[in-house]
């Protein structure tokens, strides 16, 4: 009992004075024309595609969700941790030009989440793009990702996957390939984030996502914590909020170092969710980084 309402008063944290929040979010009514199409055979390996109007091709942004690693995370309904937060940021895309990819993936709390499933999902997930690219009119050559929070992780760890050594848990031969990445308020060094995974989310995440400590698993953190993976090799934008703002500065200097182009925007006040959400004043922000990196 004691457990639960530490974790009900984090997730109030989270959520105080925000003006956007994953419920709402998630139940946010969006105009029809999503398709859902499976990458895998399991419950939670599939993807939204949504295609905007027009001949095409069109440019794409695959997308992430967050939501602390978890398939449910306190008293926020499934929904709020799940693809459905991102529909209304991939039905506006739509209506900018831009196919949206919304990836769905196993998390801890469901068979097969965490180490190495969640990754594997979310690889093989945006790989399946490639088999889409035909019949939907994608432009293979113009692919951004972009993240939100654990999805932010997600999105910086797809850009770097190609690094990865062959004899990883986590390789794949000749990953999709990005002209860009977006990180929306997500960890890019998971060691640094360690201990930020308990008051944000009620529970030791990182840890139970890698099962174990870095010191118990450090080939599990070298392949899965994008810091680890440097240069990514591709423009980097980084938009983040007070959660991640003491993080985010010793990663944009890592990157810079390896030789990668990394912009960061912070907001030391701002909230977790207001780079999601159309409605908000910092999605033109986003929306500009999407577009200049897709080339438009």
């Amino acid at each position: 009992m004691q457990r639960f309402w530490f974790l009900l008063g984090s997730m109030s944290l989270v959520l105080a004075g925000q003006s956007s929040n994953p419920s709402e979010l998630a139940q946010r009514a969006v105009p029809a024309g999503a398709k859902k199409i499976a990458y895998g055979e399991g419950a939670m390996q599939f993807g939204e595609l949504r295609v905007p109007e027009g001949k095409g091709p069109h440019p794409v942004l695959v997308i992430v969700h967050g939501g602390c690693w978890v398939a449910k995370l306190g008293n926020l309904p499934s929904g709020a941790v799940s693809l459905d937060a991102l529909r209304p940021m991939a039905a506006e895309l739509a209506v900018k030009g831009i196919a949206s990819w919304n990836l769905e993936y196993r998390r801890l709390g469901h068979e097969g989440g965490g180490w190495p499933g969640s990754f594997t999902d979310v690889g093989s997930g945006a790989d399946y793009l490639r088999k889409l690219a035909k019949e939907y009119a994608l432009d293979l050559n113009r692919i951004v990702v972009a993240g939100h929070s654990a999805g932010g992780h997600f999105a910086l760890w797809l850009a770097g996957r190609g690094r990865l050594r062959q004899d990883s848990e986590l390789f794949t031969k000749d990953p999709l390939k990005f002209r860009g990445v977006i990180n929306l308020d997500g960890p890019g060094d998971l060691k640094a984030a360690l201990p930020l995974g308990e008051p944000i989310c009620g529970a030791p995440v990182i840890t139970q996502l890698f099962g174990g400590t870095p010191a118990e698993k450090p080939v599990r953190y070298r392949d899965g914590s994008p810091a680890e993976l440097l240069p990514l090799g591709l423009p980097q934008e980084h938009f983040i909020g007070r959660m991640f703002a003491s993080l985010a500065p010793a990663f944009e200097e890592a990157g810079k170092k390896t030789g990668d182009q990394v912009h960061l925007t912070i907001d030391p006040e701002g909230g977790h969710f207001g780079w999601i959400d159309p409605k908000s004043d910092k999605w033109p922000a986003v929306l500009a980084a999407i577009e200049r990196l897709l080339g438009r």
